[in-house]
């Protein structure tokens, strides 16, 4: 077996070993397997390790950053119709533009100059794609993200003064701290506002996230293999 065959079977392994888990934490925590999208995280990922997760039947894919989704994945849209491509980065109000052409969802909404510039764009282009809040829950200075005691007030803001549909809410928990009642305080955040979405957990915590109702889960080294 060649090296690159070798690397195939390894992700596709990887895949199939998470999606058991994500189904054994759905049928723990007693939810429908449907309930929750898996996003396989391929960040720093060239398209040939990207190609054998679309052909193992994974479609939801997630990238930090603009100008690296760019560079690998419109030929991948064209050769795989169907597939949707999720921004989980910051994003800066200068590529708005770019991430609205390019992107089915934006997970890092969480500043009013970016909401000025995602409301241009989305009347621009017509393309409306799915928004969520990003929370900083452990309010932590090296991240972005709203503190969750201005969570409610901005995403007022987001539907009444820019005209934001807001799709549901995104965290990231401390790495030093157990993720549950971070996990926790967001899909309360979710609910009182009326949001169904929760994009939460990662490789090392998406089965603890999926228990606290996570809706979309970010995997990436657990498919991908560490960078």
């Amino acid at each position: 077996m060649t090296d690159a065959s070798n690397a195939t079977s390894s992700i596709t392994t990887a895949l199939a070993a998470v999606e058991r888990e994500i189904l054994r934490a759905c049928a723990d925590a007693k939810r429908d397997r449907a309930s929750v999208t898996l996003i396989a995280v391929s960040k720093t990922f060239a398209a040939d390790a990207i190609e054998p997760v679309i052909v193992a039947g994974q479609r939801e894919f997630g990238e930090n950053r603009v100008q690296e989704a760019k560079g690998k994945w419109p030929a991948l849209i064209d050769a795989h119709p169907g597939l949707v491509l999720h921004l989980i980065g910051p994003l800066q109000s200068n590529k708005a533009k770019e991430a609205v052409a390019l992107f089915d969802a934006i997970h890092s909404v969480d500043r009013p100059s970016l909401c000025s510039a995602l409301a241009k764009e989305i009347a621009a282009q017509g393309r409306h794609p799915k928004l969520f809040v990003q929370i900083n829950t452990g309010e932590e200075p090296q991240k972005a993200g709203i503190a969750p005691g201005d969570a409610d007030a901005f995403i007022a803001s987001c539907r009444k003064e820019y005209g934001l549909e807001i799709s549901g809410l995104m965290c990231i928990p401390p790495v030093d701290e157990a993720p549950g009642p971070h996990f926790a305080l967001t899909a309360k955040i979710a609910a009182r506002n009326g949001l169904a979405n929760l994009s939460m957990g990662m490789s090392a915590d998406f089965a603890t996230a999926i228990q606290f109702g996570a809706t979309h889960v970010r995997v990436g080294s657990a498919i991908f293999g560490h960078r």
